[in-house]
């Protein structure tokens, strides 16, 4: 048959605009189109591809459309997955081109749905019902009044299929248009619809009764007036179906239940002894989906105030049940190829590999504590099975179990412990696996109470990393993760050595599994041990470079993020002969392999950034040629962006991530070389680029370019200078806290910028000084913007103090609340000669919190001894003040206030 589809063979004339509902198809229209339908199925792609040619094509005659609609309702003789696809089809067309349709082909669509929402076959009912949401969501509500009316209708019939079509449409409606059903623009139907679904819940049918939950559980989280006038008949309603036979209706009462836990905490808790119970029992139902379901509740409950009141009686009975939880079902084993122990020479799936996103940098201060302090989500995964569904009850149990160790601590050890010694030691993998997991999942919790223990249970742990089951091999990287800061707080040479000795071996497993576990269990142990690895460097890079040769693709991307923060964590210790010639060499041959837009490319700058940083010097031979295509990806992105807004449906938007990647690159350059980048920056346009940078719509670019135009101040002012004037209005305007990363590097780049312009930042300072001494007193301010505000105000008061000296009382006190925890260094002090400075200019701007004051100075360490002469003079000046006051009758006390 002829595929070429003539317009003689489908009616289009102007008629057609006010399309009759008694529309025929021309039969050999329809023959062609449902000889597409076949073809469509057909596992072939380049039949796949014709066909979509041939639809794409069938689009511009209007009333292809109705076809699809009558193949969907009317041509009961052909098969049921012929008649779903042409409907999925005609959704598809909804979807992107229904405000073009002709009135009367959407009215004939319209009527031909309302007319077969109670089809005899459930797919075609699904079908249809997909297809009224489709149009209802294309914000067809307001201009369909009968089709909310017309459904509800339809729920009283006596013909199931009618109703249970009808309530199949009204789920979804519910589920894709929530907030216009509670709106006025259609007058608030769900003030009827509510109460009808809750005459369903007793419905005979379980199907209905899922549904009727399933439409109602909708509008819980937005606490919804109208379920909220009836919320003690849907509990009722909800208690009364907890014994169902029917999984779905379970699943759907679990869900109505932990969401209520949010929002109607006050009408569950005189139940709450029942509903745990009900709660233990489902977390072991049959159905995993509804176990699965159930087990939310735990964690959700964990966030609640009332938590440890109302579970403390419960807990003997629950740790049990999310342990069991914990266990590697059969269809995981069988999804994870769990007796599959050797696969390394096996490539990866590319669709297996997971889409890496750029973090671009914050600039943030060393505390304390050592290392860097940055507020980041906490990426611990609860364990690595991220090839099975992404969340599934072994996830979930552990994610709970995780969360109740933080809210009873220690008290949860007492029902752990005596299961845990079981389940390490016993004879069936699986349930030794799941132990090892439960360890790990309460290490944060009950970290205290586990310390005793500790002595005994890492060596065991070591010894489980050469088990002869990978799965009990990957999970046991991961725990011991987990007590890293343990281990490393411990002497070396007892826990440190060999934990790290075993890992480096399981680094080089013949699983790939176990390889990435262990690649990420040793980034950790990195991060905590620091420059306690440096005496095993050689061992280390050894092992981390000779996984080069052996990595499938996956691993690859984890091996980058282990090298970079090993040299994140003992810094220039790698910049030694031996070791550069070691790391680099498989560093850049990758580097070389990849092309410009390849998305391998976003690990390995991060990686090479990391490591040009801790090199410094040490970095020369390799600079120029990342430096030149770190400057090539920024500007072919700003290129491909410009062509993109110009014209639009020519070219493609850029991803900005290269840009993003490249920026931090530099910075890590700039950082590690030093001065030594003088050379680069003077032959390329990278400031010229940076101006463009600057001003990008996306926040992460522009975060990333202050942090640039930060390191390039510090590394060769000469080159920035210049351009500071188009440079600090871009800045001022930046100062946003609502974007704290962005507003963070800024603040940064300012700081950096006033230390080298001295005096010359005068004219810059009214740009800038507000915003700051607002954003230091805003409440809720993360600490790392805090301290970099302070900082940068304390850099301007010592440059330019007698601009900034004046607002001195508005933000002394945040000021020195800010940098009392922070390390000494370099920053800190130039920060501090700039509020002694001010002082001497403005002292009574200081009087009233002068206790403050005392404590930041306290907070120092070592300071260099012209600093501590600033501070003496100031103290001093105070307690001559004070006594001069005692002698004239008075104290200082009395005429300041409380100091």
């Amino acid at each position: 048959m002829r595929h070429d589809f003539q317009a003689t063979q489908i009616r289009n004339t102007k008629e057609q605009t006010k399309m009759e509902y008694e529309w025929k198809p021309d039969e050999q229209g329809l023959q062609q189109i449902l000889q597409l339908l076949k073809e469509s199925q057909s596992p072939d792609t380049s039949t796949q591809r014709t066909v979509q040619q041939k639809l794409e094509q069938l689009n511009q005659y209007p009333d292809f459309n109705n076809y699809l609609i009558f193949v969907l309702t009317k041509l009961k003789s052909e098969d049921e997955p012929t008649r779903s696809l042409s409907g999925l089809i005609l959704k598809n067309n909804v979807k992107a081109h229904y405000q073009t349709f002709p009135n009367g082909v959407s009215d004939f669509i319209k009527n031909e749905c309302l007319q077969n929402i109670g089809d005899s076959s459930p797919l075609i009912r699904a079908t249809v019902g997909i297809l009224i949401t489709t149009i209802a969501s294309k914000g067809e509500l307001q201009n369909w009044p009968e089709l909310l009316p017309k459904l509800c209708s339809l729920l009283d019939s006596e013909d199931y299929n009618t109703c249970e079509g009808a309530f199949g449409a009204l789920q979804k409606i519910c589920e894709d248009s929530a907030e216009i059903l509670d709106s006025d623009i259609l007058d608030r139907p769900l003030n009827i619809m509510i109460p009808k679904f809750l005459q369903f819940f007793k419905h005979s049918s379980p199907k209905i009764r899922s549904h009727a939950i399933a439409c109602v559980n909708q509008f819980i989280i937005s606490r919804t007036q109208a379920l909220m006038l009836h919320i003690d008949s849907f509990i009722e309603n909800l208690f009364a179906l907890a014994g169902d036979e029917e999984p779905e209706v379970r699943k759907n009462v679990c869900r109505a239940l932990v969401m209520l836990l949010e929002v109607r905490m006050d009408r569950l808790l005189p139940h709450m002894h029942n509903i745990i119970e009900y709660m233990l029992q489902r977390t072991q139902d049959q159905d995993e989906n509804v176990a699965l379901e159930a087990c939310e509740f735990w964690l959700t409950l964990a966030e609640q105030p009332v938590c440890k009141d109302v579970l403390c009686g419960h807990l003997s009975k629950l740790t049990p049940v999310l342990v069991n939880g914990m266990k590697y079902s059969e269809i995981d084993i069988i999804l994870l190829k769990g007796d599959v122990e050797e696969d390394e020479a096996i490539p990866d799936n590319e669709q297996d590999i997971r889409p890496r996103f750029h973090r671009s940098r914050t600039v943030a201060q060393q505390h304390e504590a050592d290392g860097i302090e940055e507020e980041e989500e906490d990426e611990d995964d609860l364990d690595d099975d991220d090839t099975i569904s992404d969340w599934n009850l072994r996830k979930c149990s552990a994610a709970a179990l995780d969360v109740l160790a933080n809210v009873f601590r220690d008290d949860l050890l007492l029902h752990i412990l005596p299961l845990l010694k079981e389940l390490l030691f016993h004879p069936e993998w699986v349930i030794k696996e799941s132990g090892i997991l439960v360890l790990g999942a309460i290490a944060e919790g009950c970290m205290q109470g586990m310390i005793p223990y500790l002595p005994e249970l890492i060596p065991h742990l070591v010894q489980c990393l050469s088990d002869k089951k990978a799965l009990v091999r990957s999970i046991t990287c991961w725990t011991l993760s987990r007590y890293a800061h343990w281990v490393v707080s411990q002497p070396p040479d007892t826990y440190l050595k060999p934990l790290m000795t075993e890992l480096l071996k399981r680094i080089l497993d013949s699983n790939k599994r176990v390889q990435e576990a262990a690649c990420s269990a040793f980034a950790t142990l990195e991060e905590e041990a620091c420059t306690e690895l440096v005496p095993y460097l050689a061992y280390i890079l050894d092992t981390l470079v000779f996984a080069f040769s052996k990595y499938q693709h996956k691993n690859l991307l984890i091996l980058y993020d282990a090298i970079g923060t090993l040299a994140d964590s003992v810094g220039h210790h790698l910049n030694k002969p031996e070791y550069i010639q070691m790391l680099m060499p498989p560093l850049i041959q990758k580097w070389n392999q990849l092309k410009d837009e390849d998305k391998d490319l976003f690990p390995l700058l991060e990686c090479l950034s990391s490591v040009a940083t801790a090199l410094q010097s040490g970095f020369l031979p390799y600079c120029e040629p990342v430096y030149q295509r770190c400057v090539n990806l920024v500007q072919k992105t700003l290129a491909q962006a410009m062509l993109h807004n110009s014209q639009p449906d020519q070219y493609e938007a850029p991803d900005k991530d290269f840009m993003i990647v490249a920026l931090d690159l530099l910075s890590g350059l700039a950082e590690g070389l030093g001065g030594n980048i003088e050379q680069l920056v003077a032959r390329s346009n990278i400031l010229t680029l940076m101006y463009q940078c600057m001003q990008d719509k996306m926040p992460e670019v522009r975060q990333s370019s202050f942090a640039l135009l930060g390191d390039l101040t510090k590394a060769c002012f000469q080159h920035v200078k210049p351009c500071i004037a188009d440079f600090m209005p871009i800045l001022g305007t930046n100062l946003n806290p609502e974007l704290i990363s962005v507003c963070n590097n800024a603040t940064w780049a300012i700081g950096e910028i006033s230390i080298q312009m001295g005096a010359e930042m005068q004219p810059y300072i009214a740009m800038v000084l507000h915003q700051l001494v607002e954003i230091i007193n805003r409440p809720n301010t993360p600490k790392t913007l805090l301290e970099n505000t302070a900082i940068t105000i304390g850099r301007l008061g010592y440059v330019c103090p007698q601009e900034v000296a004046p607002m001195l009382q508005q933000f002394i006190r945040p000021w020195c609340t800010s940098l009392r925890n922070i390390r000494d260094n370099e920053e800190k002090d130039s920060a501090f000669r700039g509020i002694c400075t001010m002082i001497s200019v403005n002292p009574g701007g200081v009087v009233q919190d002068f206790i403050f004051f005392c404590d930041a100075v306290a907070s120092w360490v070592n300071p260099k001894d012209d600093l501590r002469d600033m501070f003496c003079k100031i103290l001093h000046g105070f307690k001559n003040q004070r006594e001069q006051a005692c002698l004239g009758g008075y104290t200082l006390w009395e005429t300041t206030g409380s100091l």
